[in-house]
């Protein structure tokens, strides 16, 4: 199998939606597939005149029997030639729907809506990574769901959490600094507890919204809490690896999540969760776990972070449960297997 893999560059961006894509890449190498990944030049996922010109020649250069897989972030750029990737039976990846993004204006969203109805239609499978994101597809797309399969993460084994060893409690959020991550959300959840021992440590690419991003900065000055929040970019590998290690409890305001893979991976190392319900990460967090509030909601957010903040033996029972729930997570070695058994459907 020679599989092509195009996706907006760079490749090595720090995401949830990238990482996944990385390590389904090496996943497949690893199976014994050649894999060669196509990097997408321009603006995505509202394509520029650069986009729609990468995306034509990216498909023009492939030879004739290669296996696509098209990241859904990209795939707007590919809309004036959707009947070639009929033609060819592509296959897209789809995270989250661009249309469904939060931030986008009302118009941006509408046209995006219909593009990614148009090509969904033209692809001969899709791959999501989580079975929410399967179900909205037919709902709000009308998507043919004997073409949908699913894939979620993997995660890795990884050590159990320490904790910060106090005083106070280490709080660590990781998303991307976009407005469907709701960052804005925790910050004045957290506002409403300062009479309460605490440091919020925000990991995320702060250059895919920077307009955004130096928002939140403004709004941590604006609630008096900018000495307690660091906001720490981009991180990965070992230093993100230590951040969750010394953390106390993991949060993320999201709004909307197409998986949920930073509250996984927090799982996975035994930290207890507060999150709000957007998406599919309330259904990756187990019963005990986690404090889950509704969506948009930081004065409900704040009341249930209270308590864990300020109770330690609370967190060290939240701990036991995301523990053994991150103990049976899927792992990555299995997803490839399930990527590649996907590839084979559309060719079938």
């Amino acid at each position: 199998m020679r599989v092509h893999f195009l996706v907006p560059g760079p490749f090595d961006a720090i995401s949830g939606g990238y990482i996944y894509d990385r390590r389904i890449v090496d996943g497949l190498r690893a199976l014994g597939e050649t894999v060669e990944v196509v990097e997408l030049p321009g603006s995505h996922p509202s394509p520029d005149e650069a986009a729609t010109d990468g995306a034509r020649a990216a498909l023009q250069g492939l030879p004739d029997d290669a296996r696509i897989v098209i990241d859904g972030l990209g795939l707007p750029a590919f809309l004036p030639l959707a009947q070639e990737l009929a033609a060819r039976r592509a296959v897209a990846l789809i995270h989250h729907p661009t249309a469904l993004e939060h931030g986008f204006p009302d118009a941006t969203r509408t046209v995006l809506k219909a593009q990614e109805r148009a090509l969904y239609a033209a692809m001969a499978r899709i791959v999501c990574t989580s079975s929410l994101t399967a179900r909205r597809l037919p709902e709000e797309f009308g998507t043919d769901p004997t073409r949908i399969g699913v894939v979620e993460p993997g995660t890795e084994e990884a050590p159990r959490a320490a904790g910060s060893g106090g005083p106070g409690c280490a709080i660590l959020s990781v998303g991307t600094l976009v407005p469907r991550k709701g960052h804005d959300v925790l910050l004045r959840a957290l506002a409403r507890l300062t009479d309460l021992e605490w440091t919020l440590t925000i990991v995320g690419d702060e250059r895919r919204d920077a307009t955004h991003a130096h928002g939140l900065r403004a709004l941590a000055e604006e609630l008096a809490i900018q000495q307690r929040v660091t906001f720490a970019g981009e991180v990965d590998g070992a230093a993100l690896e230590a951040l969750y290690h010394r953390a106390d409890l993991f949060a993320l305001a999201t709004k909307w999540e197409g998986y949920g893979m930073a509250a996984a991976e927090a799982m996975a190392r035994g930290l207890p969760l507060a999150i709000t319900a957007g998406g599919a990460i309330a259904e990756v967090v187990v019963p005990g776990a986690a404090i889950v509030s509704p969506v948009d909601d930081h004065t409900s957010l704040s009341k249930g972070m209270r308590r864990a903040i300020f109770d330690a033996d609370l967190r060290a029972a939240m701990a036991e449960a995301a523990w053994a729930g991150g103990q049976a997570l899927p792992r990555w070695p299995d997803r490839a297997e399930a990527f590649r058994a996907e590839i084979a459907k559309a060719h079938a």
